[in-house]
């Protein structure tokens, strides 16, 4: 029923990003300038996944004939940034677009696009209702959630549980709804309105709070919750480097024997860390899958303007998730972190 990948790309495309009117620099890889232009925008450089992305999308770029070019935003919301390598894509004449999207505020950008000719295909995450994008490449990041959701619930077994969630933001961006949404369901809590986090009422849950994504958010965030509720024994993350973090918080506090960390994501150093018992569980998704898919239905939109189908039940095309773990748990499809080392990314 869980969607697996058991074939994943191997990393190895190098090459500087050019950067279109953001903060970061660097130059720009040469091309010949009959490949079609081809932009992916991706929501920042400091998080492993998207570096991953990238080299997967240079390295399929180079095999297709694409000139692809790489800007990137200063943050997992930085919609601002977004908006103006979308317009600056569509001005250089893209052929395409690929977008992270940090948020439904470049909507308005991507129909700019569109009308201007440009295919352009989310990655990662869709976008809302009406966005009119032409495709979405993306892990199920409600069934990613859910597989660490039934996994705690199954670990857990008659101990009462006492959760807290360390999510990425306040502006209830579409994966961190989704992923917070789907964990909760998998654990068999009540979401109220699965489109929305934090107004759940059950009395298992006993704080949340947001972490930028990152091992110092994780870790800031694990000590505030500690401070408010010490008897925490189920912590869920948004992503590896979040639940790196509040480790480090769990054992300062001397909690690492009562506390268990699920997240998603995948990377190498998050299965590591699942290996050596810093994370319980993890849900793998496949960055390097997701670049080549999109960047193959590019090609094949400009061959014969084929738009890519959208996996069975979705609203996208579902890149593939599957559960991480040395501790299986009846009932929940898993692979132990020897498998996971050996197809994780970064």
């Amino acid at each position: 029923m869980h969607a697996r990948i058991r074939s994943i790309v191997a990393a190895s495309a190098v090459g500087a990003m050019a950067l279109l009117g953001l903060s970061a620099c660097s130059t720009a890889s040469s091309s010949n300038s009959d490949e079609p232009l081809v932009g992916l925008v991706i929501k920042t450089q400091d998080n492993p996944f998207y570096v991953k992305m990238t080299e997967g999308a240079k390295e399929e770029a180079e095999a297709l004939g694409f000139n692809l070019q790489v800007a990137s935003g200063d943050g997992q919301s930085d919609v601002d940034s977004q908006i103006t390598a979308i317009e600056n894509f569509t001005a250089q004449g893209a052929k395409a677009i690929l977008v992270t999207p940090a948020g439904d505020g470049i909507i308005p950008a991507i129909q700019k696009a569109q009308q201007a000719g440009v295919v352009v295909f989310a990655m990662d995450s869709p976008l809302g209702e009406g966005s009119g994008i032409d495709g979405t490449f993306a892990t199920d990041n409600v069934l990613a959630g859910q597989l660490v959701g039934e996994w705690a619930k199954a670990a857990l077994g008659d101990t009462p549980a006492r959760i807290a969630t360390l999510d990425l933001s306040t502006d209830q961006i579409p994966v961190d709804v989704a992923r917070n949404q789907g964990f909760l369901e998998g654990f068999g809590i009540d979401t109220a309105d699965p489109t929305k986090m934090w107004d759940e009422t059950d009395d298992r849950l006993v704080g949340h709070e947001v972490t930028d994504a990152n091992e110092a958010g994780g870790r800031t965030g694990m000590e505030k919750l500690l401070q408010k509720d010490p008897t925490i024994n189920l912590v869920y993350t948004i992503n590896e480097p979040t639940a790196a973090g509040a480790y480090q918080a769990v054992t300062a506090a001397g909690l690492e024997d009562q506390i268990t960390i699920v997240s998603v994501d995948g990377g190498c150093p998050g299965v590591t860390n699942v290996q050596e018992g810093i994370i319980a569980a993890t849900s793998m998704q496949f960055p390097l899958e997701m670049s080549k898919q999109a960047l193959q239905a590019v090609k094949a939109y400009l061959d014969d303007g084929t738009k890519p189908a959208n996996s069975e039940g979705l609203d996208f095309t579902n890149t593939g998730v599957t559960l991480i773990t040395d501790q299986p748990q009846e009932g929940v499809d898993s692979e132990d972190t020897a498998w996971g080392l050996e197809n994780c990314w970064g």
